[in-house]
């Protein structure tokens, strides 16, 4: 059997039809996958594999981004104030960062505030308007927030109360009381049949900027050069790689190549990304640098950074950030090992969820470890931190078919409050409710999903032979890129594979395999494999690939996802 997944190989169907042109100069594997990523006829598979900026919609199709740019202009021309409100992880820190550069560009005075999510919590609270309205030093006609605000109704409100007009950019979903009194709410989660759902919070300011600038053009002003941080932010919230999103990626890893954003390129060089750069390696290595910042000390370290100019003064910064990532990461070894022990004793073995709290734990990474048993044990899983009160702030992350945002709805009697999205969510609870709460969850995950959950399953898109894995094929493969969420980097497998060699153990529980198929061999990487007790050969072996550079030589690198005996 598998070591790890169920394997599900897409059909074979044929090749779909791209005209003569693409037809010869695409590997038949290449338009195999385009057609299994819904792309068909040549224009359309024209625009997936060579996106143009020019190809980028009209902001002002989003609903009240009219309201929100005429504001933000009076805003200007009478020399108000305006104070930005942030949230603390990649998107709402490089959201900030974005739209306080185009205000100042026209002349707006500006302030930001971020919270501490250990002080005010998390999204648009009373504690955190307060001392976001401190911080500014003088009461702002206009506070915009951004990666928050769609459900702060009372807190909208209670701005308004003092003479503070409103705008809120964000992507979250609304809440049960409806839309805030904002003199613009520009989210297109709350329109109707809005083609951009799939924006994250720096997606939609980049909206803004870029129908500020339509409206009122700036000389000087090349939005292009920020698309560096659009693209960070987008792969670190894992919202939807497609259509514009994809496009914006797609640029801004171009951008971050290039030169960029000061401090980006200062937590480029700290995480030895010299190179052509992807998705997976902003994902994995720079956004978790700058998440540590908001789980582990303030959000405005990361905040400073992105604002930074000065070079030398960047790279003290990122050293900064790394030096937090490398604390949150002894932080999230200790609670997850604590989490591994608690949890036979707290659930049955036929729970269909995960809920775990302890006082002990730091409130920066219970995400992290959630996201960690959800995937462990495929099963919805709530991580969360108790103070000394009895008061718990948990974060959840779930599988495919259970929503977490309905199953807090299903539970509002038993938590204080809770929102997010479908597969990612927190809550606010209290310590005596969550047995409550994992019983009614519980129940909640059965009525979604009748079937004790098995094996996740690892969705295989081709089967090839290692004979096929060449550079050349490399050429047209990358043009899929970038990969992520909904756009997932294509997974193959090889069957009848024999090790040339006993598996070489590295660092980290990686293994470093030497391959063989026929008389063709390839060397692989199998991260995490040292846990996992290898299967006697021959293998059938599930992996990707991807362009590895070193020295100035490029080579195909294979990355096992999954090993199973020869079938």
């Amino acid at each position: 059997m598998s070591t790890k997944f169920s394997w599900e190989l897409a059909p074979t169907d044929g090749d779909a039809n791209y005209g003569e042109e693409l037809d010869s100069a695409l590997p038949p594997l290449v338009r195999r996958l385009l057609s299994q990523r819904g792309i068909s006829g040549r224009e359309q598979a024209r625009r997936f594999l060579n996106p143009k900026l020019a190809h980028l919609g009209d902001p002002f199709d989003m609903q009240e981004m009219d309201a929100a740019v005429e504001r933000i202009f009076r805003a200007a021309d009478s020399g108000e104030h305006v104070c930005i409100y942030g949230d603390y992880d990649v998107d709402g820190v490089t959201s900030v960062t974005l739209l306080y550069t185009i205000l100042r560009a026209y002349g707006i005075p500006v302030h930001y505030f971020i919270p501490v999510r250990t002080r005010e919590g998390y999204g648009l609270s009373a504690d955190g308007i307060e001392h976001a309205l401190a911080e500014c030093g003088c009461k702002p006609g206009l506070l915009i927030t951004v990666d928050c605000g769609t459900s702060s109704v009372d807190e909208v409100a209670a701005l308004n109360a003092r003479g503070i007009d409103v705008v809120i950019l964000d992507h979250h979903e609304g809440g049960t009381q409806g839309r805030p009194p904002a003199v613009a709410v520009v989210n297109a989660k709350l329109e109707a049949d809005s083609p951009l759902t799939y924006l994250c919070s720096a997606g939609v300011v980049f909206k803004l900027a870029h129908a500020l600038l339509k409206r009122r053009r700036l000389p000087d002003f090349d939005l292009r050069r920020y698309l560096d941080l659009v693209a960070v932010a987008t792969v670190a919230d894992i919202v939807p790689l497609v259509q514009e999103n994809r496009l914006l990626t797609r640029y801004g890893l171009q951008v971050m190549e290039r030169g960029g954003n000061t401090g980006l390129q200062a937590l480029l060089h700290i995480a030895g990304l010299h190179d052509r750069l992807s998705a997976t390696q902003v994902s994995f290595r720079v956004g978790p640098r700058i998440n540590a910042a908001g789980r582990m000390d303030s959000p405005m370290v990361a905040l400073d950074l992105l604002l930074e100019q000065d070079a030398d003064e960047a790279a003290r910064r990122a050293r900064q950030l790394d030096n937090l990532n490398h604390l949150r990461q002894d932080t999230e070894e200790q609670i997850r090992n604590e989490a591994l022990e608690m949890l036979p004793l707290t659930h049955s073995p036929d729970c269909r969820v995960i809920v775990l709290g302890s006082r002990a734990w730091h409130p920066g990474v219970v995400g992290i470890v959630a996201s960690m048993l959800m995937r462990r044990f495929n099963k919805p899983a709530f991580v969360i931190s108790l103070d000394e009160n009895g008061v718990g702030k948990g974060s959840g992350r779930s599988v495919p078919g259970i929503s977490l945002v309905q199953a807090l709805h299903q539970c509002a009697d038993t938590i204080v409050s809770g929102g997010g999205h479908e597969m990612a969510a927190g809550l606010v609870i209290m310590e005596d409710q969550i047995d409550a709460f994992r019983e009614r969850f519980d129940a909640f995950a059965r009525s979604c999903t009748p079937a004790e959950p098995s094996l996740p399953t690892l969705h295989v898109d081709a089967e090839v032979r290692f004979e096929e894995l060449t550079l050349d094929l490399l050429d047209s493969y990358e043009l899929l890129e970038p990969f992520g969420n909904a756009n997932p980097q294509p997974v193959f497998m090889s069957r009848g594979v024999m090790p040339s060699s006993p598996p070489q153990h590295l660092r980290g529980n990686h293994l470093r395999l030497n391959l063989r198929q026929g008389i063709c061999e390839r060397y692989a990487m199998y991260f995490g494999g040292g846990e996992v007790k290898l299967p006697d050969p021959p293998w059938d072996i599930a992996f990707t690939i991807d362009r590895n550079i070193w020295n100035g030589r490029a080579s195909l690198s294979i990355s096992i996802q999954d090993i199973r005996p020869a079938q």
